[in-house]
């Protein structure tokens, strides 16, 4: 154990920094000023290791690193800043490297690293955690979603690789694709395995649809392209070597060329992605991480969305149906979906990408698009009752580097419901933007997966959950969570969904309630100590979910009726309940997937702020959300990552400014 945490140290400065925090700061008080003091110290000895810069002796103030202009719309030109993202492959260590010598005989022992003890400290307290969750007593609700879960367990070669997203016995001869394995549907099932401590099936997973990302470049436009992750497998048995009577299993991969409308999926190698750092973690095998194939495979998926097109956001553009919502619903474009999960993407990619000679360049390249997406994101996609007032009285076809309606929106696209829905005290990040346009409806999956990545602030995290606690009804209701609010109607309805009949207005992806939304809901209201709102949001669901047999949606304004289309025993669903179920009674574990506020991407801004309209840079509009000072949040953010369970307990939460910490 202690080997795979020295091993996974290897990858950076900012772990020394992190263990020195966390030896010199044990304990603090939220209410003690003498606590805070020795926090504000070691951060400034710290700053220089935590930086995100390529080399480790790069200071903050941007000598060696530098960002490209983090607002693009106030410079002249936009000159690529960042470096080719090709890199040399990945070499293994050869097989005749010197080992470090041995101790000799009546010598002293060397002082322990204390990086791996810190490690290897948090390690075993998620262990210990994942102990509590399997002893824990669970109900009759839960032992039957498990039971559930376990009969959709499919098998490859005598092991398990994942589970299909349906197991509905009353469509067995109309299964179309829901007896695949979705890489985006597992993903709560595999939450749900690792807190259940059963992590082999997620290591099976990652490493078989691996073997079956798209490798080969390629000009077909019905082609996968290189570092694209499928959508979804299927075992297939073929007959071998045309003997009818001996057949072999394979692995039978669809990027999206048997899909309904022919989409490839964005998203999946995001998740994937997001899961292979989530499984390292609590696990503490991060020997899987630094596999030649796997370093590979995060490469092509990140040179892949990293790569430079005629698009001129830092946002990634998108055609419809890519994501979760698979059809045409209006979404084409720049997605908060797939923005928030990019951003999650990149932030576990930066963790575990291997630090060499070969990778400075894409990890300079990650640095500089997290920067860019946080502000732009923040900046853009924001709105509450200030920012609404603000575009109603927005001045149109502005042309200058100054101009405020930067996106040249007009006023009248404020829909009508928006002025009476949004509360005075709450806001929410917009689903869409592009150049005259503004999709101003409220998508589940951006905003909670913003919160869990800190691609929103403090202040705007607290927001969203402001409104969904006021807007209880329009996204909880009896069954949670609305997959977007308010639903396409009427005409509208018919020109963007093209008729759609699964899309019909409140239900399926236009406004229908996916109770697997739960578990997202769940991890964004730890993070922000509420959870008392995911507690009521659980209760609400349990009332119906083993009585209806845990079905794929809901319909109708209020979520009263089962999906007129919904599949039933939906694993996702099923799945969803449970992690979240766990992850509310041990929300320690919450931090396998949890990102805090990384506060090199607002102090590592090399731009000279100053009257040029041409070099101002607005990172100043992100840190007027902290609360705190940039050394105290950095000092308690270093030892929370090291060990968690230091700072958060069950019986003992007190908030300070967003993360909670565990008070004597």
């Amino acid at each position: 154990m202690a080997a795979a945490a020295i091993s996974h140290l290897r990858r950076g400065a900012p772990r020394h920094a992190r263990a020195l925090l966390y030896l010199t700061t044990r304990r603090f008080s939220s209410s003690s000023a003498a606590g805070v003091a020795p926090l504000a110290a070691v951060a400034a000895s710290a700053r220089r290791l935590l930086s995100t810069s390529v080399d480790s002796g790069a200071s903050s103030t941007g000598e060696s690193y530098k960002p490209p202009l983090f607002d693009p719309f106030r410079a002249a030109s936009l000159a690529s800043s960042a470096p080719p993202l090709e890199s040399p492959p990945i070499e293994e260590l050869p097989d005749d490297a010197t080992p470090p010598p041995e101790e000799e005989p009546g010598l002293p022992a060397p002082e322990k690293d204390p990086v791996a003890t810190a490690c290897q400290h948090e390690l075993e307290g998620l262990k210990a955690w994942v102990e509590t969750v399997r002893s824990r007593k669970e109900s009759t609700e839960e032992k039957e979603a498990w039971s559930l879960l376990g009969r959709s367990v499919v098998s490859y070669c005598g092991t398990a690789v994942g589970t299909v997203a349906a197991n509905d016995p009353s469509t067995a001869n109309q299964m179309l694709n829901y007896d695949q394995v979705f890489i985006r549907d597992f993903v709560p099932s595999a939450i749900a395995f690792l807190l259940k401590g059963e992590g082999d099936i997620v290591k099976n997973f990652l490493l078989h649809t691996l073997q079956l990302q798209s490798w080969e470049k390629t000009v077909d436009c019905y082609s996968p392209g290189q570092g694209l992750m499928p959508a979804s497998f299927k075992v297939r048995s073929i007959p071998l070597d045309g003997n009818s009577e001996a057949f072999e299993e394979v692995l039978d991969p669809d990027f999206g060329e048997s899909a309904i409308g022919r989409v490839a999926p964005v998203d999946s190698g995001l998740w994937w992605i997001i899961l292979l750092r989530a499984y390292g973690k609590i696990t503490g095998d991060y020997a899987l991480q630094e596999r030649v194939d796997v370093q590979t495979g995060i490469r092509l998926i990140l040179n892949l969305c990293l790569s430079d097109g005629f698009d001129m956001f830092p946002t990634l553009l998108v055609t419809d149906g890519s994501c979760m919502i698979d059809r045409r619903m209006g979404i084409h474009g720049h997605p908060l979906e797939i923005q928030s999960l990019f951003y999650s993407a990149l932030r576990c990619a930066r963790e575990m990408v291997s630090v060499n000679d070969g990778s400075n360049s894409l990890i300079r390249a990650i640095n500089y698009r997290l920067s860019a997406l946080s502000f732009h994101i923040r900046e853009y996609y924001w709105v509450d009752m200030k920012k609404i007032n603000e575009i109603y009285r927005y001045k149109t076809e502005e042309y200058s580097h100054d101009a405020i309606n930067k996106f040249n929106i007009y006023p009248e696209q404020i829909p009508s419901w928006l002025a009476d829905w949004i509360p005075e005290k709450g806001g929410y990040l917009i689903g869409n933007l592009q150049p005259a346009h503004m999709d101003f409806r409220f998508f589940s999956l951006g905003n909670l997966w913003a919160i869990i990545s800190s691609l929103a602030t403090q202040r705007q995290a607290e927001g969203i959950l402001n409104l969904i606690e006021a807007k209880w009804e329009d996204i909880i209701a009896n069954m949670p969570l609305k997959i977007c609010y308010p639903a396409l109607e009427y005409e509208e309805w018919r020109i963007i969904t093209g008729s759609d009949p699964k899309n019909t207005p409140w239900s399926y992806h236009n406004g229908g309630s996916w109770p697997t939304l739960l578990w997202q809901f769940t991890l964004a209201c730890i993070k922000m100590g509420r959870r008392d709102l995911a507690q009521r949001a659980i209760e609400v669901a349990e009332k119906r979910l083993s009585e209806d047999k845990w079905p794929e949606y809901y319909d109708t304004r209020t979520g009263r009726f089962i999906g007129k289309q919904s599949r039933l025993y939906q694993t996702w669903t099923i799945a969803g309940y449970l992690s979240s179920k766990m992850l509310l009674d041990c929300p320690e574990l919450a931090s396998i997937l949890i990102c805090e506020e990384d506060l090199e991407l607002l102090e590592g801004c090399a731009c000279s702020v100053n009257k040029s309209a041409r070099t101002k840079c607005s990172r100043r509009a992100a840190r007027s959300q902290l609360t705190e000072s940039p050394e105290v949040m950095r000092a308690r953010h270093a030892v929370q990552l090291l060990h968690p369970a230091l700072f958060r307990s069950k019986q003992s939460w007190v908030k300070l400014s967003g993360p909670y910490i565990h008070t004597n």
